[in-house]
């Protein structure tokens, strides 16, 4: 009878080491496969989904925290966030991420001003990866802007209302934090002349990180904790405690948190108080308007709206 309990506690164990890896890696796997085919942006929706699904699971398999699992009443408004912050392309794709892609389809051919200095003879592995870091700079910056400068944070607040962290809220972003984001990160990629193939593996990569640093999966990413933006780094992001939340900036990777003194990995569980001090309007309309209100931007700083 001891044994049964034994086994499941090992395979647990097992799949909190290899989950992480596991999903990353199939799904850039997925995402090669998917690039290569006649058509790339359904195939890739399809492997995303498959990934969302495979999280999703393992959320009720191995979650991080307990609680969590049960619903914020938000589910609604996080899908129709990530609906209009990534493209109504994703609706039918199940995608949280084609409209960089869809974006680098469109503009990358008229980009204006290039300069002919993107490395287009290396393969495609460097490529990917120097993107992810150029990109990363733009990145990281405009998520630290939007914490510390508080004509940003008015809309990136939205994402940080959340109180649990599950893979279904990976694309709750206001649009204009999201514009400001892609602004910061690709507008360099364009100028520097990289390929459309580059942004689609960027847009993968951004994928595939996005859901895991936002899953309720215990994940025990160890190593990978020194090079990407893991679901342990995340949470500590999320903390309602300034010291903790205003930490870990790295969208893929954490070079810039490492480089700029903002990285923060102590040795104890991740925080699992998560949310703002501020409050957040309960219906997707109304939170997509806050920020442009003064008694919005009050409520999301946690002031009481001023009386008339």
């Amino acid at each position: 009878m001891t044994s049964m309990p034994k086994a499941v506690a090992a395979v647990k164990s097992a799949l909190a080491i290899l989950s992480w890896p596991l999903v990353f890696f199939s799904g850039l796997t997925g995402a090669h496969f998917a690039f290569s085919g006649h058509y790339p942006m359904v195939a890739f929706g399809a492997v995303y989904a498959g990934a969302v699904s495979l999280l999703f699971l393992l959320e009720r398999i191995i979650p991080y925290e307990q609680s969590w699992l049960q619903s914020d009443g938000e589910t609604a408004n996080d899908i129709a966030h990530t609906i209009l912050t990534k493209g109504l392309v994703e609706l039918a794709a199940l995608a949280g991420v084609i409209f960089p892609m869809l974006a680098a389809r469109l503009l990358q051919p008229i980009a204006a001003m290039q300069f002919s200095l993107w490395p287009s003879e290396w393969p495609m592995i460097f490529q990917a990866s120097l993107a992810v870091v150029i990109a990363e700079l733009g990145l990281y910056w405009a998520h630290r802007i939007a914490h510390e400068r508080l004509f940003f944070w008015r809309f990136h607040a939205l994402h940080h209302s959340v109180t649990r962290l599950w893979v279904i809220n990976t694309g709750r972003f206001h649009v204009i934090d999201s514009l400001f984001k892609v602004a910061l990160s690709q507008i360099p990629l364009y100028l520097l002349g990289a390929p459309l193939q580059v942004f689609w593996w960027l847009g993968a990569v951004t994928a595939f990180i996005g859901i895991l640093t936002h899953c309720n999966v215990d994940m025990r990413t160890g190593l990978f904790d020194l090079v990407f933006s893991t679901p342990r780094l995340h949470r500590w992001h999320h903390s309602k405690d300034i010291s903790e939340g205003n930490t870990n900036y790295g969208e893929n990777v954490v070079l810039f948190d490492q480089l700029f003194g903002t990285y923060f990995n102590p040795d104890r569980p991740s925080s699992t108080d998560i949310g703002i001090k501020g409050q957040i309007a309960p219906d997707f309309l109304s939170q997509l308007t806050q920020p442009f209100t003064k008694d919005g931007v009050r409520q999301i700083l946690g002031h009481h709206p001023k009386r008339s």
